[in-house]
Order: C-alpha cells, then sequence, then structure tokens
C-alpha cells in the first residue's frame, strides 16, 4: 500500500470535547476510506488546546516554541489537513484562527482539506460556509465539497447519529479520493542552494 500523512487539527477546549470526538470521528473513517483505495495513512492529532501559550508568544515575539513548530511543520509536510473547531459567535474560536495565522503562506497551497466544526445548535452550521470555507480559499487549499457539522442533538438519538455518520463518511471517502489521486506532500527547504557552490565561487 502506498503510504501517506494525515494530520487532524482540533480546537476544542474542554476535555472531554465534542470538537474532539468529530476530528476522530473523521479520521477513522478517512483512514477507512483510504484504505480501501490502497492508501495507508499516519494519522497526527495537533490539539490546539495544548498549544494555546505557545501560540500567543509566538505571536508577540515572530519564534515558535518548539511544540509549536512542530505542529507547524507537521501541516506542512502533510498529504492532507481535517481541520474541526467549535463555534463561537457565529464563527471559528480564536484559537483555531491564531494557529493558521501563524501557519506558513503557503502551507496548505493545493493541499486537500477536509472542514469541520461543533456547536450548540445545528445554526451555527453556516460558519461552516461563511468563515471555514472562505479561510482555508484563501489560503488556496483544497476543501472537499462536503463539511461535518455536529450539534449537540447529532449526539443523542439513533436517527440523528446515523445521520451524522452518513456526514462524516461521504466527508472522509471525497478526502481520501483527493489523497489517492496526488503525489506525495513535498516540502522545499528554503536554504538548500540551487546553485551549485563551485559555481557561486566562479562570481
Amino acid at each position: 500500500m502506498r503510504q501517506r500523512t494525515l494530520v487532524v487539527v482540533t480546537a476544542g477546549l474542554s476535555l472531554p470535547s465534542s470538537t474532539r470526538l468529530l476530528a476522530d470521528r473523521l479520521s477513522a473513517a478517512a483512514v477507512g476510506a483510504a484504505a480501501g483505495l490502497g492508501v495507508r495513512l499516519t494519522v497526527q492529532v495537533v490539539e490546539l488546546r495544548d498549544l494555546a501559550h505557545d501560540l500567543m508568544n509566538h505571536m508577540l515575539t515572530g519564534f515558535p516554541p518548539a511544540p509549536l513548530k512542530e505542529a507547524l511543520d507537521a501541516v506542512e509536510a502533510a498529504d492532507a489537513l481535517i481541520a474541526v473547531t467549535p463555534v463561537f459567535n457565529a464563527s471559528y474560536s480564536g484559537l483555531f484562527k491564531s494557529f493558521f495565522d501563524v501557519l506558513g503562506k503557503d502551507a496548505v497551497a493545493d493541499k486537500p482539506v477536509l472542514i469541520a466544526a461543533t456547536g450548540g445548535t445545528a445554526r451555527h452550521s453556516l460558519a461552516l460556509d461563511h468563515a471555514l470555507r472562505p479561510l482555508f480559499a484563501y489560503l488556496r487549499a483544497v476543501t472537499v465539497p462536503t463539511s461535518v457539522f455536529a450539534a449537540t442533538q447529532d449526539w443523542g438519538g439513533d436517527e440523528s447519529e446515523g445521520q451524522l455518520r452518513g456526514r462524516i463518511q461521504r466527508a472522509a471517502g471525497e478526502l481520501a479520493r483527493e489523497i489517492d489521486r496526488r503525489e506525495p506532500a513535498t516540502v522545499v527547504d528554503p536554504f538548500v542552494l540551487t546553485t551549485p557552490f563551485e559555481d557561486l565561487l566562479a562570481g
């Protein structure tokens, strides 16, 4: 099987978190869908709650602490991304936005991204198309057509759980197909010499 990497960015604040629960279900579905296409996904979860102080320090100093640097590098090197945020005041959380504010400008360009969100009521689901999708369009990511929103009632009964599972499977399948048709992601080292050292010495 071909090997690819999937990074899951989750911005839940509580422990346990419905945002993390949704992220885990999406990643598990993506792993299964990719396996059906002959792709083995290695999953790395970036829990932004644990990086909150590092994000603020980076914004104030311009230098990311080591744990944050590792998370930023993982996103840039990933073949695909799942991004999940709670919805506050009809938009993504400040913690979620802060992470993508400090991400490199080309880090997710042409990278397949599945966007998802959680909230107390289904009325917040519009945030996916009015906030998250424009954000990733600006970052030049390739967001899959199906986004996933889970309201409080989606975790409660058989019918709502079944509908949520259906949305998760559809979105995961779309992400897996995008991963399958792409070559592995490559990260260009900005410090690598593109001109041989001998030519530089020769002037």
